[in-house]
């Protein structure tokens, strides 16, 4: 039975007028949405270090207001009027805009352009799809660009910064099922038995890191995944082996990289950006196979460290902001 839209349902809204900047939840309706020739209903979201800038008013992300917050969001079609997708069908989306330029996912009832959805893969359940969300595909988008320029599991170990976080912990596990020996650097000593645990064989503290004060470092790592940026991306630069990848996909550490182009025109290192919210529709679609498939994580109950409602978002905004938030934080409506 294709469930029909009520006449008002709950979102967590985000407003700035001249009453202050604010947010929570609230009652709408479906014409307070943008438009789009899919509606669904929500069942799953995530959060984001990018929606707790958002939701805080911390970050400059909203281009208008007011708006749902929430960048991802995977649900059931329950109306349609494109031909690609039908009242029943299980879809996701991630990026295109979503709480930036257009209602995002942190709403029972969802309008959507048909162009931006992906149907779930199989291997996936709606609720695997958000613990993946943004920060997985941001992982697997990083791995598919590294081996479309020729990174193997047989050149050596890739690092991955940031580890504990959403996208660190996604790809430690996305890697070591694609074959990779992974290493993983972290602040968070005493999480080194967890990043164990997904399949990181060697983790090192960020804070005793001696390497990136020469220009060229012993060569250590085939490539590297980095959310961090800054000073870590600059040192990591260094001490990559000779026509290693690395994906540069966050600053979380500051967005000024202070490096020589030593590591690029000596060891024939590349720089990858990744841009996940603007990932060409096909590709997107490819990836997200690939997540239903030979790069499914392995340990999607683990990462994913806690289920909220709308009305829990405020505390994980705030311990996010604070650099306290560990793994993945699903959002059930």
């Amino acid at each position: 039975m294709i469930e029909q839209v009520p006449d008002t349902f709950r979102a967590f809204r985000i407003h700035n007028d001249e009453d202050g900047y604010r947010a929570g939840v609230e009652s709408i309706t479906l014409a307070d949405l943008d438009e789009g020739d899919v509606t669904i209903r929500v069942r799953h979201s995530d959060i984001n270090y990018k929606d707790a800038l958002a939701g805080t008013g911390k970050g400059k992300i909203l281009r208008r207001y007011p708006m749902c917050g929430g960048i991802d969001a995977a649900g059931t079609v329950v109306a349609s009027t494109s031909d690609a997708f039908e009242p029943g069908q299980e879809v996701l989306v991630t990026g295109y805009g979503l709480s930036e330029t257009r209602d995002g996912g942190y709403t029972e009832y969802l309008r959507l352009d048909s162009g931006m959805l992906v149907d779930l893969p199989a291997g996936l359940s709606l609720f695997d799809s958000m613990v993946i969300g943004t920060a997985g595909f941001t992982a697997a988008l990083s791995l598919y660009r590294m081996e479309i320029n020729g990174q193997k599991p047989e050149h050596g170990p890739i690092v991955v910064t940031g580890a504990t976080g959403g996208v660190g912990s996604m790809a430690i596990d996305i890697l070591t099922g694609a074959g990779y020996e992974v290493h993983a650097i972290s602040g968070k000593t005493e999480q080194f038995e967890w990043l164990e645990s997904l399949g990181a064989s060697q983790c090192f503290s960020r804070h005793e890191l001696e390497w990136g004060q020469r220009p060229l470092e012993s060569a250590r790592w085939a490539g590297c995944v980095d959310s961090v940026g800054g000073a870590m991306l600059s040192g990591i630069a260094a001490a990559i082996k000779p026509w290693g990848n690395i994906a540069s996909c966050g600053l979380a550490g500051g967005m000024k990289l202070q490096t020589t182009v030593m590591p690029f025109i000596i060891r024939g290192v590349s720089l990858l950006g990744i841009d996940s919210p603007q990932c060409p529709h096909p590709i997107r679609e490819e990836v997200w196979s690939r997540l239903g498939g030979a790069w499914r994580p392995r340990f999607l109950v683990e990462i994913c460290r806690q289920r909220v409602g709308l009305e829990e978002m405020d505390e994980v905004f705030n311990r996010m902001l604070a650099g306290d938030s560990l793994g993945r934080v699903v959002v059930d409506l």
